[in-house]
């Protein structure tokens, strides 16, 4: 629950800045259907993200010039305004939007949260917030191509349930744009980006995508090694004499 996760932040000293909400339409609700209509839960629709800092031994300025933290890099996560023929960009918002893999530039797929907060908006429409599409099956897989294909069943208690095979089977891939733009957001350039909870390594992949450094905690091996293999696949590498970005990607669970 995001509440007691956030307690957990505030005991540890940081304090909470802002929570970020990345809507979007896709999902099943993990609830039973009960008779009569009924159920035990709703159909989930967004993800909180904790934003939050270590507090600073001096000024925001003095602490930005020296270390370059403790600000958000606004300018780097702009969003252009798809209302005007201008290049006007408007602050970031901490509303983050998905369309689903099927929109495309002529209208979007039923049950795209871009397209449901849009239809009954004027001339300014809330879709101006930064918005990515979610995580298709390629990308998913990219880089994965050596790994061994597994079933990956989302909702196994689910009467139409999908089981596909896949080379990343982890259950909750993050889309790689969302996670490029939270690192331009909060890292400085050249800057180190730690992921406790590493997964299939999508914050990875942002990270060298957006030239910062990485390093990645997970103790699921199986995971670490899609994390790897996914991370490198977006490792390009840079004209000398500029180093590689540096990967450290560490497993706790069993070797």
């Amino acid at each position: 629950m995001t509440h007691r996760l956030t307690s957990g932040l505030e005991d540890a000293g940081l304090e909470i800045r802002d929570v970020l909400m990345w809507l979007y339409g896709s999902g099943m609700p993990k609830s039973r259907r009960l008779p009569g209509g009924r159920g035990t839960a709703l159909k989930p629709a967004y993800e909180p993200i904790v934003l939050a800092r270590t507090p600073m031994a001096g000024t925001t300025a003095a602490t930005a010039d020296r270390w370059g933290t403790g600000v958000l890099n606004t300018e780097a996560c702009a969003i252009p305004d798809p209302t005007t023929s201008t290049a006007v960009v408007r602050w970031p918002a901490n509303v983050c939007l998905t369309h689903q893999p099927g929109c495309r530039l002529g209208g979007c797929a039923r049950g795209c949260a871009v397209a449901g907060l849009d239809r009954h908006t004027g001339r300014v429409r809330p879709s101006r917030f930064f918005y990515c599409s979610k995580a298709s099956r390629r990308e998913r897989d990219a880089g994965c191509q050596q790994l061994p294909a597994r079933t990956l069943d989302l909702f196994p208690s689910s009467a139409g349930r999908s089981r596909r095979q896949v080379r990343n089977p982890h259950p909750t891939v993050k889309p790689i744009e969302l996670m490029r733009w939270l690192t331009r957001l909060i890292t400085p350039p050249g800057g180190v980006v730690l992921d406790p909870f590493c997964g299939s390594g999508s914050t990875g992949c942002a990270a060298v995508l957006e030239d910062r450094q990485f390093i990645g905690i997970e103790r699921d091996p199986d995971h670490a090694k899609v994390a790897r293999a996914r991370i490198t696949h977006h490792h390009q590498p840079r004209p000398a004499p500029a180093a590689p970005p540096t990967i450290a990607l560490a497993t706790t669970g069993p070797a």
